[in-house]
C-alpha cells in the first residue's frame, strides 16, 4: 500500500476514534426575514452583537439583540460585498469582514475589509483593504482534489489575522488549511501555517466559520453540525492542538459562531428547509 494513502487512513481512523460529545443548543431569538443569510458574527467590547450576511445582500453590517432583533444597520463605504463569510473584531475595537467566499475556488481578489474603531460610529463607516492570495493555489479554479480555498473561517490574534480555508476536495480529504496574514492594510501573500484534519466526512467537517476566545486559550471551528474546539496549541501552530468534538444535533446551516465569554458559544444559521434564521446559545462544561 501506497505510504501516504496508508498515513491518512491512519489519520481518518484515529479521528474517527475520538470522543464526541453531545451539545445542547439554546435558542435566544430568531433574526427577521431580512437576515436570512447570517454569515458571520462577532462580539464588541460592550457585549454588542454584530452580524453580516453573505454574497446577494447588502454592503452593511448589522447590530443585533440577544433576540435576533436589529438595532443597528451600517452600510460600509469602500466595501462591496462579493461573498462577506466571517467577521472579527481586535482588542482596539477595529473590526474586520472576511470577503473571501470562493465556492468554484476562482477568485483572485481575496480582501478582508478593515472597519477602524472611530468609523464605527458613523452612517458609513469607511473600511481599509487588506488583499492577499494564497501562495499555494497556482489554477482558478484548480483541479478537484485541490478545492482548498473557498474560506469562512475568521479570528484575529496577536496583530495577526488567522484564516481556516472550507474543503471542498473531491475526493474529500477533510482538511482545512490554516494562514494569516497581517492586520493592516496592503496586499500580501498569506503565511502558509499547516494543514489540520478535521474529520472525513464532507457533510459535517467543512469549516463554516471560527472563532478564538477571550483568554486566547480555545479556538472554535464551526462546521455543519458540529464544533471543533481547538486547545493545548503554541501560537502560530494549531496543527497539534487537542481537539474536542461536539455534536449539536441540528440539521440547520449553521454558519456563524462566536465566543460570548470563555465559556459560552453564539451560534446563529442561515434559514433553509429545516428551519433556521435563529441565534443560540451553547454553554461549555
Amino acid at each position: 500500500m501506497n505510504k501516504l494513502v496508508l498515513a491518512f487512513l491512519l489519520i481518518v481512523a484515529q479521528a474517527c476514534a475520538q470522543k464526541t460529545y453531545l451539545g445542547e443548543l439554546d435558542q435566544l431569538g430568531k433574526f427577521p426575514s431580512k437576515l436570512k443569510e447570517v454569515s458571520g458574527m462577532e462580539i464588541d467590547k460592550e457585549s454588542k452583537i454584530w452580524v453580516i450576511e453573505d454574497s446577494g445582500n447588502k454592503d452593511n453590517i448589522y447590530r443585533a439583540d440577544k433576540d435576533g432583533n436589529i438595532q443597528e444597520s451600517l452600510e460600509i463605504d469602500h466595501a462591496k460585498n462579493k461573498d462577506w463569510e466571517d467577521l472579527t473584531m481586535d482588542a482596539n475595537g477595529n473590526l474586520y469582514i472576511g470577503d473571501f467566499g470562493n465556492n468554484k475556488n476562482a477568485r483572485e481578489d481575496l480582501v478582508i475589509y478593515k472597519v477602524p474603531n472611530d468609523e464605527m460610529d458613523k452612517k458609513k463607516p469607511n473600511a481599509d483593504k487588506i488583499e492577499f492570495r494564497y501562495p499555494q493555489q497556482k489554477d482558478f479554479p484548480p483541479k478537484k482534489d485541490s478545492l482548498y480555498f473557498d474560506t469562512e473561517g475568521l479570528f484575529h490574534l496577536d496583530d495577526h489575522l488567522y484564516i481556516f480555508t472550507k474543503n471542498r476536495t473531491r475526493p474529500y480529504s477533510g482538511k482545512t488549511l490554516i494562514y494569516r496574514v497581517p492586520d493592516t492594510e496592503g496586499e500580501y501573500e498569506a503565511e502558509f501555517l499547516g494543514a489540520l484534519f478535521l474529520c472525513a466526512d464532507q457533510d459535517h467537517c467543512s469549516v463554516t466559520s471560527a472563532d478564538i476566545s477571550p483568554d486566547g486559550k480555545t479556538i472554535a471551528l464551526l462546521t455543519y453540525g458540529f464544533v471543533f474546539l481547538l486547545t493545548d496549541y503554541n501560537t502560530p501552530d494549531f496543527t497539534k492542538s487537542s481537539i474536542r468534538i461536539i455534536d449539536l444535533q441540528t440539521n440547520t446551516q449553521v454558519e456563524s459562531i462566536c465566543f460570548y465569554d470563555n465559556g459560552t458559544l453564539l451560534i446563529a444559521d442561515e434559514e433553509n428547509h429545516y428551519g433556521g434564521r435563529k441565534l443560540y446559545e451553547l454553554k461549555l462544561d
